[in-house]
């Protein structure tokens, strides 16, 4: 990063072995906070190297450059190595458990490599900090679309009408399992300092989604019903919220979670007196969260021809104004035209290696100070290699250049 040394893990040496959104989630979520991550990558790279969405959409060469993988893993250094070879076994061994007390730590998803198991490592390094992204506890492969079905959420996805379960296009449970990386590394970091003792931490991508729906309530809410819940479409469930369409076009995101929330809602679409009778007749109390989402479809019927009377410019005066919780629904290109505006100081460009051209990524959305940080260059396959193995084990550049002569290691 270009401003590691500023931030708080500055001088903290992490290992990734790791593929696809997780573990890579977890090793990026370290480096934006400052720390080293070499990135172990094969000769040519993982499966995930090209993966979509690439520049050109996919109507360019083959070997067209990912914003995915360049996004996910920038900040990181690359070493390429090839890792069924003796030699390359040694040296990712030997950078991982190099010495020193802010080395020794270690984050992979890998499968089948038993040199590269826990219990071979920590003969090499006694102290090592492990971090293992698993699809199931059993080590079975997952990914978060085949965890996100399992746990249910597709079936209360959609409409009301709808049959088929709806997948979500967003992998939930990777990004969270990442973060959980990091923090699995930070707490066992923690430990080691004060006890001197290393850890081995496993993290199944299905006991996160499983976590994440159990402390939500929704597995105790399904046992208790005898079956699923209910689709309801937009509406928020358990309390009010639904989408409106302006006359002009543009639908809105609107909620009332709170009593003043309601209010305000109520007070700039004028609907006090029409909301009072409607208490009174059906003997509800729509202050209450249960009974606005008891009476959803009528509070949005009665709303609805309030933002179909007004285009979308005076809806958003009129609910700003009212300070009703509200939100346009908009397409990335419009969140692209934001950020070109400058309105996301979250978001950043990034040049891409070679003549590839730019990406769009994001710096840390946590703000040190009140800054997130510089943005990290784009990876570049192998770039990192012979600095990395001069710096963490010593190699002079003979050795090193003889390794590149072998196939051993590789560079851009």
């Amino acid at each position: 990063m270009d401003d590691a040394v500023d931030r708080p893990l500055h001088g903290l040496q992490v290992v990734e072995c790791a593929s696809f959104v997780a573990g890579p989630t977890g090793g990026m979520t370290l480096a934006q906070l400052g720390a080293s991550v070499v990135r172990i990558d094969p000769i040519g790279g993982g499966a995930d190297h090209r993966r979509w969405p690439v520049v050109g959409n996919g109507a360019g060469p083959a070997d067209a450059e990912s914003y995915y993988w360049t996004s996910l893993n920038k900040g990181k250094r690359s070493v390429a190595v090839d890792m069924r070879s003796d030699e390359g076994r040694e040296l990712v061994t030997g950078l991982i458990t190099a010495p020193g007390p802010d080395r020794g730590v270690l984050v992979d998803n890998v499968v089948g490599r038993r040199w590269m198991s826990n219990d071979v490592l920590v003969g090499q390094r006694s102290d090592l900090v492990h971090v293992r992204v698993q699809g199931y506890p059993d080590g079975r492969p997952a990914v978060d679309y085949t965890v996100n079905a399992e746990v249910g959420i597709p079936g209360i996805t959609g409409t009301e009408e709808g049959g088929a379960p709806v997948n979500h296009v967003l992998p939930a449970w990777d990004l969270v399992t990442g973060l959980s990386v990091s923090t699995a590394v930070l707490a066992a970091l923690y430990e080691r300092s004060r006890t001197g003792r290393g850890a081995y931490v496993e993290l199944a991508l299905a006991d996160v989604a499983l976590a994440g729906v159990a402390n939500l309530g929704w597995l105790s809410e399904a046992a208790e019903r005898g079956g699923e819940r209910p689709r309801h479409g937009n509406h928020v469930y358990g309390s009010f919220g639904v989408d409106f369409a302006c006359s002009d076009g543009p639908r809105v995101m609107v909620v009332a979670l709170t009593p003043a929330q309601w209010a305000a809602l109520r007070t700039v679409t004028g609907t006090e007196e029409v909301f009072a009778a409607l208490e009174q007749a059906l003997d509800a109390d729509l202050t209450a969260e249960s009974d606005r989402y008891r009476l959803r479809d009528t509070i949005a019927a009665i709303l609805k021809p309030w933002f179909a009377a007004r285009d979308y410019a005076t809806v958003s005066d009129e609910l700003d104004s009212a300070r009703v919780l509200w939100s346009r629904y908009q397409g990335m290109s419009d969140v692209v035209a934001s950020h070109r505006a400058g309105s996301h100081p979250v978001l950043s460009d990034m040049a891409l290696p070679g003549d590839a051209g730019s990406s769009i990524t994001a710096r840390s959305p946590m703000r040190w100070n009140g800054e997130h940080g510089g943005t990290g260059e784009a990876p570049e396959l192998g770039r990192d290699t012979d600095e990395v193995l001069a710096d963490v084990l010593g190699l002079g550049s003979g050795e090193i250049a003889a390794l590149h002569d072998r196939g051993i290691v590789a560079g851009p």
